[in-house]
């Protein structure tokens, strides 16, 4: 989703763009914030769902196809771009004759991408890591992570003046995506007051938390209360987040492979456990480039403090990190997408 939303800033004015989403998915509020017409798709998963739930998935992705069939016809595109999702499948499906472009978020592509790779002509990704998941390479193109430009745009010090920051102690950014993680959420409550003697904390707890955060963030003395920034999620000020960090603590969904390069951030990655295998493999790359150490789920209660002191009071390691994550940014990276997909419209014209 954000990917996407990344190229599309990139895009001439006069290009005329239509995103095509799941009914009742999460992405239609974000959509609508960029100003983008969006139509909806009956949808569902296939992999891991139960043998009751699968007849009437497969339904629903029937009825994809026709919808998905009846749109492009009336919008006819010259060229069609998925970030991966089940609701690409019925699209892609529908617009065979269509020219194609793929972009990989993760490292290790998704059922959907793999089975959609088939039939892509260009296959965009993130990292290098992902070309051994691929067998036609001649169709890969290392374009890395798109970052959005709102998040791009902040610098360190209007970062932390946006935060009410200051220089007298290193940043700690603590989060888990939009919905936040229970786990690393109740790991830092235990160990705040230590956190807080080291470092200035940005905490983005994600809304299912926030009450137990909001009451814990009031009951802190004065002294650590001000070096305690807690919210339950960021829109504007995200890149301010990312941009005043020393170290961040975190799942390891595939914007970190971007994110976190664009901005230099060491990490301190947390793999979601029950979500196949996607978070651990992007974290192992990172790890296997020096610009992060992972800590697993289950350790977080004994890891995270330990983890986090280790490097706080190591600058040369962070520094070293720091330079490992910044190698491996590509801060052209929504462009070069941009000028792929004109690339394959041309080819249709």
């Amino acid at each position: 989703m954000y990917p996407a939303l990344a190229v599309l800033q990139t895009m001439h004015a006069d290009t005329e763009v239509l995103w095509v989403g799941g009914e009742g998915g999460m992405e239609a509020l974000l959509v609508d914030r960029a100003k983008v017409p969006f139509k909806t798709i009956p949808a569902a998963g296939l992999h891991g769902v139960s043998l009751k739930a699968l007849p009437g998935n497969l339904l629903r992705l029937v009825r994809g196809f026709f919808a998905a069939r009846r749109i492009l016809g009336e919008f006819k595109p010259d060229v069609l771009f998925f970030t991966g999702g089940y609701v690409a499948v019925p699209v892609a499906l529908a617009g065979m004759r269509i020219p194609t472009a793929l972009f990989v978020p993760d490292i290790e592509p998704g059922l959907a991408l793999r089975t959609l790779a088939r039939f892509a002509d260009k296959i965009a990704v993130t990292a290098k890591d992902s070309f051994r998941f691929f067998n036609r390479r001649e169709r890969l193109v290392l374009s890395g992570y798109p970052v959005r430009a709102d998040l791009a745009r902040w610098s360190r010090s209007d970062a932390c003046q946006a935060l009410h920051l200051t220089s007298e102690a290193p940043v700690l950014l603590i989060l888990g995506g939009s919905k936040g993680s229970h786990s690393i959420n109740t790991a830092v409550q235990a160990h705040l007051e230590a956190l807080l003697e080291i470092a200035q904390v940005v905490h983005i707890s994600g809304e299912l938390d926030w009450p137990g955060v909001e009451a814990m963030m009031k009951s802190l003395p004065q002294a650590r209360a001000s070096r305690y920034h807690a919210f339950p999620y960021l829109h504007d000020e995200m890149g301010a987040a990312l941009a005043a960090a020393d170290l961040v603590v975190s799942r390891a969904g595939a914007s970190t492979l971007g994110e976190y390069p664009h901005f230099g951030l060491p990490a301190i990655l947390v793999p979601y456990p029950h979500a196949w295998r996607y978070q651990k493999v992007n974290a192992e790359s990172l790890v296997g480039h020096r610009a992060a150490m992972m800590v697993a789920d289950g350790d977080l209660m004994t890891g995270l403090l330990p983890a986090v002191t280790s490097l706080l009071h190591d600058p040369a390691r962070l520094n070293a990190m720091r330079a490992a994550a910044k190698s491996l940014a590509h801060p052209q990276a929504a462009t070069e997408i941009g000028h792929l997909l004109y690339e394959l419209a041309g080819k249709k014209r």
